[in-house]
């Protein structure tokens, strides 16, 4: 009788698996969903050997609770704030992501959208299709050259969105409480120990945090009060970093001039008011999307799962922190 294979569930936002299937099809079988609804994937939980989750769902207890021979869940991306982390950890499951395929171009598309609200893109061109040409439109907008910016989370992204707005001639300063001791001086940047210590310098703040009980609404009415007034806020990381209701009084009152997001606390958009807003760019979860980095971020996550599969070492687990009795192998020590 035959082996049973090993089962991979690709639960949302793939309509294909050419990918995946380069990497995880010779050792299993690949299953797509394609859903939004959780309860869709808890009646194929009980088979999966592997989950590989995008952002359009949730991994609640309710779906880890039927995973009886998961090994682990990849997220196919850098954030994993939509899979239940403990949850996982008890059932001794893997959560990995997938950290380093997309750095470049999130931080290219934040400068883009930086440079889009400070030279005002949208207006300009809004107001040319509409049959006008009148270079007032931009009046108002600042040289960015010797501007201070503030960099909320100076990881990988942030750091890369760093370099870029060094290379603008900008003044940069970063918050990140647990960066590395002297990465100011390795990129020539300077540090902020407190957002109260940051935000009153620096007329431009992009964020660049995971979603975490500590950075949900890091920038709100109160921070966002910090700030000069007529200043320009970007968020490229995850939407419930900014208040909704906190940014959009801020705009109205003139504390912010321009803001421009990718992400939004609630997507697909529901808020009428960020949709039609004149002051604020948006955006739809596309900061992390080029051709390459797509492609590398679907066989990184691949290769995670089949890494599992082959009873080796994962490499990007985060819930280390509360795993029991792992049914996969962890990650190797460096130091052994």
């Amino acid at each position: 009788m035959t082996a049973q294979r090993p089962l991979v569930v690709v639960t949302d936002y793939l309509a294909e698996a050419g990918v995946e299937n380069s990497v995880l099809g010779s050792v299993a079988d690949i299953r797509m969903l394609q859903t939004h609804d959780e309860d869709v994937v808890i009646q194929h939980a009980p088979e999966a050997s592997a989950l590989l989750v995008f952002h359009d769902i949730k991994i609640s207890e309710k779906t880890i609770s039927k995973l009886d021979r998961c090994l682990g869940i990849v997220r196919c991306g850098v954030g994993y704030d939509n899979v239940d982390l403990k949850a996982a950890g008890k059932r001794g499951i893997a959560v990995c992501n997938v950290p380093d395929y997309g750095s470049e171009e999130v931080a290219d598309h934040a400068i883009m959208m930086l440079l889009a609200i400070a030279r005002r893109l949208i207006p300009s061109v809004d107001m040319i299709r509409q049959g006008g040409w009148n270079p007032e439109v931009a009046f108002g907008a600042p040289r960015l050259r010797g501007k201070a910016v503030g960099v909320i989370g100076c990881g990988r992204i942030g750091t890369a969105m760093a370099l870029r707005l060094k290379a603008l001639g900008m003044r940069v300063l970063f918050y990140d409480p647990f960066a590395t001791p002297g990465l100011d001086k390795a990129l020539g940047i300077e540090r902020c120990f407190t957002l109260e210590e940051m935000l009153p310098q620096t007329q431009f703040v992009s964020v660049h945090t995971p979603l975490t009980t500590h950075t949900k609404h890091i920038l709100n009415e109160k921070t966002l009060s910090l700030l000069p007034k007529g200043s320009y806020v970007v968020n490229t990381a995850r939407g419930p970093c900014v208040s909704a209701d906190g940014l959009l009084k801020a705009v109205e009152n003139g504390q912010v001039a321009f803001a421009a997001l990718d992400v939004l606390e609630k997507e697909p958009l529901e808020d009428e008011r960020l949709r039609h807003h004149p002051k604020i760019v948006l955006t739809p979860h596309s900061a992390y999307y080029s051709v390459e980095g797509f492609t590398e971020m679907r066989r990184k996550g691949a290769e995670e799962i089949r890494r599992m599969l082959d009873g080796k070492s994962v490499l990007n687990l985060v819930n280390g922190h509360c795993m029991e009795n792992p049914r996969f192998k962890l990650p190797a020590n460096p130091l052994d």
